[in-house]
């Protein structure tokens, strides 16, 4: 299984250790036709990356592709901030970007001290002492995914589960519902392969990213095909592999509101 447009790779732009064009050219070599610049988000005070770079990096973006052949997409992996689904995102940056990913992820500028108590300090602690996460937490978990579904036009929810446990058929029936793509993540795997198998089970539609932090790693599936061996994926549901290129719910929106 070879991944087509690997919608997940990560720059110098926040903490990755390759270029945009350092990234192209790797894709170009692993035969992966496209891939998507997709740095954290803003409200991510050290790893994030800045508006105001959002230009240069458009333009190393062109020339990337322009050099390799390889098409490169600008995005983002925002930042989840707080259960009423924020992210930090907004609709005046829109025109700058192709597209949109959205994740948990800790450190961030949360919506409310709320939020900081719970998505940052209450899952922190679960995740460090391994001990499980109370049903109270799991339900405002799973709210943060899918109020951020809801309210917002993303590609593919990232890594889901990672940290921040949920109830991860619920929100694989959001993003079903709102066009979202649900990641297998080849860098990490926070879901038993029952919660998996329950996923399958919604009929959500999948993307298969590398999450490349080092120009290595774009394009890497090897933990996928270990999962594979245990979990019956429809691989007909992985829209970004074999030659496949997903339809993207964020270009979709852009087009009907005559974005450019």
């Amino acid at each position: 299984m070879k991944i087509t447009l690997d919608l997940h790779t990560h720059t110098t732009y926040s903490h990755g250790k390759g270029s945009i064009l350092e990234n192209a050219i790797s894709a170009k070599e692993k035969g992966v036709e496209g891939i998507a610049i997709t740095d954290h988000g803003f409200s991510h005070p050290a790893f994030g990356m800045r508006r105001r770079k959002l230009d240069k990096m458009r333009i190393e973006c062109d020339n990337a592709e322009k050099q390799t052949g390889v098409k490169v997409l600008l995005g983002i992996e925002s930042n989840i901030r707080g259960k009423d689904g924020t992210i930090d995102v907004k609709p005046t940056d829109y025109a700058k970007l192709d597209v949109v990913l959205a994740g948990v992820h800790k450190f961030i500028m949360y919506k409310s001290l709320g939020d900081v108590n719970k998505l940052l300090l209450k899952n922190m602690w679960h995740d460090k002492f391994k001990t499980k996460a109370s049903d109270k937490l799991i339900k405002y978990n799973t709210e943060c995914y899918v109020n951020a579904v809801k309210n917002n036009p993303i590609d593919v929810l990232t890594h889901v589960g990672y940290g921040c446990a949920c109830n991860a058929v619920e929100v694989a029936k959001a993003c079903a519902d709102y066009g979202t793509l649900f990641e297998i993540s080849t860098k990490k795997n926070p879901l038993t392969d029952e919660e998996w198998q329950g996923v399958i089970d919604t009929g959500v539609n999948f993307v298969l990213d590398s999450d490349a932090h080092s120009v290595e790693r774009i394009g890497d599936t090897a933990l996928f095909e270990d999962l594979l061996k245990r979990v019956n994926f429809p691989t007909e549901r992985i829209m970004n592999v074999d030659g496949r290129v997903p339809t993207l719910r964020f270009a979709e929106l852009k087009k009907q509101k005559g974005i450019e």
